[in-house]
């Protein structure tokens, strides 16, 4: 009976000793992260400052790769032909774990902090009103625990961090793609905003995209004197754009389609030489997409047919839709449940439901309920329209996203109100659990090949199966890194006043002299 019971804790032994150990590096990992508070709180105050539109990320770009060089972390610049797109690496080996988050803002969205109505720091200057300020703060703080804790248990592997550039263009992931920056990368962890903490498998509800710019070409004129010698570009484009709209009846309810004329010609008295259309054409799957280019090229023919113009197109950047790992999602899922929501304060809720009530959306406050680990979307169900180019990504390497608890639930999307949390303790908070939750699943991944080798076999044996990736932009399409440069130099120099000290202020709320929560009287 003796011999028995010792074989039986020898066993017992055995089986527990890897889980133990696992659970003592996450343990480990998880104190490390919430002894950085302050620093995640600096990090997403300093890019929510900053303030930069896709491909304009100078200053984000430069101030990030500075705290991951000072983290022992080496940076290489310039990925996929983007200046501000860099990859920081630090450790060797299998496996290879990359996390990615996006670090550009939204046109017009400028917004004081903390202040739950509509308060621009400076009128029609860009802001965070996406929240991608805290992305990269949050995967720098979860890389630095785990860096941390590789070198004192000796761990094996890789850790990459890395930007989405311009994902509101969806305009580098596919490049980064196309380049190779994935090729020797076992899983990809990509976190985002969101306003409860959770994550997913399978195939989302996010729709993919195609952006196609049209150019058109005619012949000026004046335009009262002899506008009979002219052959209007702006003719051409706002047919086209007529044309689109009588047959968006006609396409399948799940398509999205948007488009803004980026050159309607130079003054009244010319007719318009040139004019260019931009559109963005979103449906569900590679056929679909290609086939709304194919309709949209059909219809640029006939405007440029009805006005005796010539038209050219240029894809400046796509988005494949989303499908994300299971056994990945899974282990992320178990670590989410085990870190849980953010303690909100009394202030916090009163800023949540203050804005929600601005903004005549129900008065819920703060999520204070995980969410369940959700699963894939039925086509019939796949009906939101947003895309994300982190699709192109997961097709090609085993990919999760996190969501993190950094906003508030009722909020329009690219707009002023989904910036007033974006460097307040709401945002402080969630970006901490995120990179808990992140720290945890890479520990996972670090410790348990059978992990990475059941995503491999989830993303061969499953999400590939029967579909293939193709890409949606071609091996001579570039990055158009041009974009958003002429806003960026209308409003930086005004934006600088306002870049954050914390060598000064505490907090940028403490910088700007914003009383948290401010509400309307």
């Amino acid at each position: 009976m003796t011999k028995l019971l010792v074989t039986i804790c020898v066993l017992v032994l055995l089986l527990n000793g890897p889980v133990t150990a696992v659970n003592d590096h996450k343990a480990q990992v998880v104190k490390d992260i919430g002894g950085m508070s302050k620093q995640a709180q600096v990090m997403v105050d300093m890019v929510f400052s900053f303030a930069e539109l896709g491909f304009q990320e100078v200053e984000t770009s430069k101030y990030l790769t500075g705290v991951l060089e000072k983290e022992g972390f080496k940076i290489e610049r310039g990925i996929a032909g983007i200046p501000t797109a860099w990859i920081a690496t630090y450790g060797s080996g299998k496996p290879v774990i990359a996390l990615g988050s996006d670090i550009d803002c939204i046109p017009q969205a400028s917004q004081k902090p903390g202040v739950a109505y509509h308060d621009p720091m400076i009128d029609g200057a860009p802001g965070h009103g996406e929240g991608h300020n805290s992305g990269v703060p949050l995967n720098i703080l979860a890389a630095i625990a785990v860096k941390r804790q590789m070198e004192r248990a000796k761990l094996p592997g890789t850790i990459k961090v890395w930007p989405g550039v311009a994902e509101e263009l969806v305009a580098g992931k596919a490049y980064f793609v196309r380049e190779g920056v994935f090729k020797d990368v076992d899983v990809v962890i990509f976190t985002h905003v969101g306003n409860n903490l959770g994550t997913s498998w399978g195939q989302s509800s996010a729709t993919g995209l195609v952006s196609v710019e049209y150019t058109f070409k005619g012949e000026s004129a004046h335009s009262a004197g002899a506008p009979w010698q002219g052959r209007s570009a702006l003719d051409a484009v706002e047919l086209m754009d007529i044309g689109w709209n009588f047959r968006r009846e006609h396409l399948r309810t799940q398509q999205r389609s948007h488009y803004v004329i980026t050159n309607g010609g130079d003054q009244p008295n010319v007719v318009p030489r040139l004019a260019s259309v931009w559109y963005y054409f979103r449906e569900l799957d590679y056929e679909h997409i290609t086939r709304m280019r194919e309709i949209g090229d059909q219809i640029a023919q006939g405007a440029a047919l009805m006005t005796d113009t010539t038209v050219s197109s240029r894809v400046l950047g796509s988005a494949w839709p989303q499908h994300f790992n299971r056994p990945v999602a899974e282990a992320a899922y178990a670590n989410i449940k085990e870190v849980g929501l953010p303690q909100w304060s009394e202030a916090d809720q009163i800023l949540a439901k203050a804005l929600q009530k601005e903004l005549k959306s129900r008065e819920q406050g703060l999520a204070t309920q995980l969410d369940d680990l959700a699963g894939p979307v039925p086509d019939e169900q796949r009906n939101r329209g947003g895309s994300d180019d982190i699709g192109d990504v997961s097709w090609n390497v085993p990919t999760i996203t996190i969501r993190y608890p950094s906003n508030i639930p009722g909020l329009p999307g690219h707009n002023w109100a989904n910036a007033v949390t974006m460097a307040t303790p709401i945002a402080h908070k969630g970006v901490v659990a995120g990179a808990k939750v992140v720290g945890m699943t890479v520990i996972d991944l670090l410790t348990k090949p059978e992990l990475v080798d059941q995503a491999w076999k989830y993303f061969r044996e499953v999400q590939t199966k029967d579909t293939k990736y193709r890409p949606l932009i071609s091996p001579t399409d570039k990055p158009p890194t041009y974009l958003n440069k002429r806003i960026m130099d209308t409003y930086r120099e005004q934006m600088r006043k306002f870049y954050y000290d914390p060598s000064k202020h505490e907090t940028y709320l403490d910088q700007l002299g914003i009383k948290y929560p401010t509400t309307r009287p």
